[in-house]
């Protein structure tokens, strides 16, 4: 079945590319209403991808944690969570300056450059680092779960497991009833997941009806360079996989290879997360481990966006030929290091941080809009990297705290269970 699907979703992608060329070539004046109407499907898709986020990721994390033990544990995968993800950001953002500045992808820029006072629409105002702080913290978890803001469910969960493990024997029924949740929402999970060949399918054609494949020629030197560095940036992390885990780190990407089309195709890490759980699962990684390290990744570790944050702010000051010197080039790395944390569930998150920052260094924000048009296309690059980011990292952290047990298939009607121990064979569904 999962060779299957894979082959569903590659034949959905090239359909798709083959659809909207056909409607972008034969129907320039209809091309518009096309694509947004097959796009209906794409993002009914998404709708029911953020439909089960929230309660998948508050169910299978609070199990999780709650089966971890001693809160000095928490906090010992907490600090070693967080230690890889510091070193993959920092990785990321130096990878994108130092490609940025080797390749030049704006000298000599052949193009019309946007006014420098045009505006962009991004609301660069409504993020900073003091709101970020504080919005970490949710006034409700109900508007938390509501909006999909995964850290704040994170922040939530944290709190009502560790109290969970105060009251062991009065958390005996909650944590019951959890895992119970936790199993329904993994098989309304793989409901969902059957409509995500179709999804594919109008997320291409969609795409290529509105733009054309004709208008990647235009920046065919910036996004050239953007996908050599990300190839890099893969090759990286699949040279750290195999030292810190071996040669089985291979069968990790044949296992999330599902997710990484699903995250490509879509240009969404979020309608990736499923899969990817689902397939560290059967790598043998805990779910103690995944359903802890997974949702903090989507808000901490997006290696893809990280490095795009530099090439693409670099690139916009190389167009306009504004010298940044070294120093003011580091700084633009640390001030993306903490400004980027803070924009998870934000629409076009990256190019939120991108613009803030550009007016933080006096590089006009309107080079924003020579690159908005084919952002999708790049969108697809990140949020495929982001997928191998945070599942390498979750693998990493359950090796070293001796949770990555013999790889194992969930058969049908079967999904993990938050307390299983590595090698464990998942518990049915329902019973």
């Amino acid at each position: 079945m999962s060779n299957r699907f894979t082959q569903y979703i590659l034949a959905a992608m090239v359909l798709g590319i083959i659809v909207g060329s056909a409607i972008y070539n034969f129907m320039p004046d209809t091309r518009a209403e096309w694509a947004a109407s097959i796009n209906l499907i794409a993002m009914m898709f998404l709708r029911l991808i953020k439909m089960i986020i929230a309660p998948l990721v508050f169910a299978t994390l609070v199990g999780g944690i709650a089966h971890m033990g001693s809160g000095a544990r928490l906090g010992r995968i907490f600090a070693k969570t967080m230690g890889w993800f510091v070193s993959a950001s920092f990785v990321s953002l130096m990878l994108g300056l130092v490609m940025v500045n080797l390749l030049q992808p704006g000298a000599n820029f052949p193009g019309t450059l946007p006014e420098k006072g045009q505006s962009t629409g991004l609301p660069v105002s409504a993020f900073s680092i003091e709101k970020f702080l504080t919005h970490l913290i949710p006034t409700s978890i109900a508007d938390a779960m509501a909006q999909n803001e995964i850290l704040q469910i994170v922040i939530f969960a944290v709190f009502f497991s560790v109290a969970m493990g105060a009251m062991p024997e009065r958390s005996k029924p909650i944590l019951g009833l959890i895992d119970d949740i936790s199993h329904i929402m993994l098989k309304v999970t793989s409901y969902v997941m059957l409509f995500a060949p179709l999804a594919v399918w109008a997320a291409i054609t969609a795409t290529v009806a509105k733009n054309g494949l004709l208008v990647l020629w235009k920046l065919v030197v910036f996004m050239g360079g953007f996908y050599l560095s990300l190839m890099i940036l893969w090759a990286i992390l699949m040279v750290v996989g195999f030292i810190a885990i071996g040669p089985r780190y291979s069968h990790l990407l044949r296992l999330i290879r599902e997710p990484l089309m699903i995250a490509f195709s879509t240009a969404s890490s979020e309608a990736a997360y499923p899969k990817t759980l689902e397939g560290l699962t059967k790598f043998g990684a805990s779910s103690r481990i995944s359903s802890f390290v997974l949702p903090l990744g989507y808000s901490f570790n997006l290696d893809g966006t990280m490095m795009y944050c530099t090439f693409a702010s670099i690139f916009i000051a190389q167009t306009y030929h504004i010298e940044m010197s070294l120093a003011t080039q580091l700084a633009m790395l640390a001030t993306l290091m903490i400004t980027s944390k803070g924009v998870a569930g934000v629409p076009r998150a990256s190019l939120v941080v991108i613009a803030s920052t550009l007016s933080q260094f006096g590089i006009p924000e309107a080079g924003l809009l020579m690159i908005m048009g084919i952002d999708t296309f790049l969108d697809m690059g990140r949020s495929a990297t982001n997928v191998i980011g945070n599942s390498l990292a979750t693998a990493v952290v359950a090796k070293w705290e001796g949770e990555l047990g013999p790889e194992h298939a969930l058969g049908p009607g079967e999904a993990p269970t938050p307390d299983m121990v590595p090698g464990e064979v998942p518990a049915m569904a329902g019973h």
